[in-house]
């Protein structure tokens, strides 16, 4: 995954957070970032003081007991507190901001944090921020995926013929498969998975979209199935094999088919996430983009929560501290950077950096899934980091080391991982 900036982008989405002070002794302080042009909206994201709050954020989140259902037991929690939430929010906004016609929610969060993205001006965010009940109002970014490329393909029908489990380097290399038999299920927060690959075992019921444009989570740009597959390809004598092989793999579509998202639309998913999972699943994140403290605490909470998260260092070659939620640090938090077949770190694309980095794992020329039901190579710290999101399922949330990757662009060698 990487970011991406143009100059027409520039002036609504900033490189750095535009944050507000929440005050009311006096007048709000803004960054010297871009904001709205006067006369012109753009999207920000307001966050609430959890004190402020109608009613607490959840708390640590249940263990899955038995066989999980394909019904949601919380949703009507879930749906109350939503809804607490928006008449919260709605007041508060009607309070604060002296505009013509009203402003709608984009996205309302309940879950991993508590607050909303809207389409506002300067003023109108500069007014909220004023508020003492708010914590933060951050402009929103663009986020793109990386535009990997396709090194090898493999259909649906040639992979049958081959009538094979083929086992990926990667899958060796962090201590080979194991057919999971375990309870916990593995949220996909990407491009969505392909909702009927063979290799597949896809939690549909609990797929959901917030990616804008689409109306279901099957992928049709093939990143969240490849990730999926590294994760949790089953061992059917065919296709791939995956590290905790035939786990239920959900997809959280955030990424449209050409790859486009946002900061509020990733914390939909991270909130989406944190309302249906249990203590002990796991959360893959191969994206990132632009520094979001936003997004950061977002992606803290879900692990705090009890949910084990793998979250991809980023491509673009430079400290993984710059990009979010790769700088992020919590318990149950982990940033994977990508080493080759060889163990030699990927010089030439991973981010780099202690902390946040805590392991290293195969990202280059990784074989798996792909939409369409079939097979494809692709190179990315996207593709290492699945690796360790199936250590984390099938280890209940260790981590071992096979040692230190070599060559890392820095002083500290991250450890290679493996189950």
């Amino acid at each position: 995954m990487r970011y991406r900036n143009t100059l027409l982008r520039w002036a609504l989405f900033a490189c750095v957070p535009l944050a507000f002070a929440a005050c009311t002794n006096e007048e709000p302080t803004v960054d010297a970032a871009p904001q709205a042009a006067p006369g012109t909206k753009a999207t920000y994201i307001v966050t609430f003081k959890e004190s402020a709050l109608p009613e607490e954020l959840p708390g640590e989140l249940p263990k899955a007991l038995g066989e999980r259902s394909e019904t949601s037991l919380r949703k009507a929690a879930n749906d109350s507190r939503r809804q607490r939430y928006t008449e919260f929010f709605s007041g508060v906004v009607s309070e604060r901001v002296r505009t013509k016609g009203a402003i709608s929610f984009k996205h309302v969060y309940s879950n991993a944090l508590g607050g909303f993205a809207a389409e506002l001006s300067a003023e109108e965010a500069q007014a909220l921020a004023a508020d003492a009940r708010v914590a933060s109002v951050e402009l929103d970014q663009e986020v793109f995926l990386e535009e990997v490329k396709v090194e090898a393909y493999v259909s649906a029908a040639a992979a049958k013929a081959a009538a094979a489990d083929n086992i990926p380097y990667g899958i060796t290399k962090v201590g080979g498969a194991v057919n999971y038999t375990g309870n916990a299920w593995a949220w996909i927060i990407d491009s969505g998975i392909d909702l009927d690959h063979p290799d597949l075992r896809v939690g549909t019921s609990y797929a959901r979209t917030f990616a804008t444009g689409t109306s279901n989570a099957d992928d049709a740009n093939g990143h969240g199935t490849h990730v999926a597959g590294t994760v949790a390809a089953r061992s059917n004598g065919t296709g791939v094999v995956g590290v905790a092989a035939g786990a239920v793999v959900v997809p959280v579509r955030v990424f449209g088919a050409n790859g486009s998202s946002s900061n509020s639309i990733i914390i939909a998913g991270i909130d989406y996430v944190r309302a249906e999972a249990y203590a002990g699943d796991v959360a893959n994140l191969s994206l990132g983009g632009p520094a979001s403290t936003t997004t950061d605490n977002a992606v803290k909470n879900l692990a705090a929560a009890g949910v084990h998260v793998a979250v991809a260092a980023g491509n673009e070659a430079q400290n993984a501290n710059n990009v979010s939620p790769a700088r992020a640090n919590a318990t149950r938090l982990y940033t994977v950077s990508a080493h080759d077949s060889g163990d030699n770190f990927a010089r030439s694309f991973s981010n780099y950096g202690n902390p946040p980095i805590d392991w290293c794992a195969p990202g280059v020329s990784v074989y798996s899934t792909y939409k369409n039901g079939g097979y494809a190579t692709l190179s990315g710290t996207s593709m290492a980091t699945p690796h360790v999101c199936g250590i984390l399922l099938v280890n209940n949330g260790v981590v071992y080391s096979r040692g230190n990757v070599k060559q890392d662009r820095d002083s500290t060698p991250d450890k290679m991982a493996r189950r």
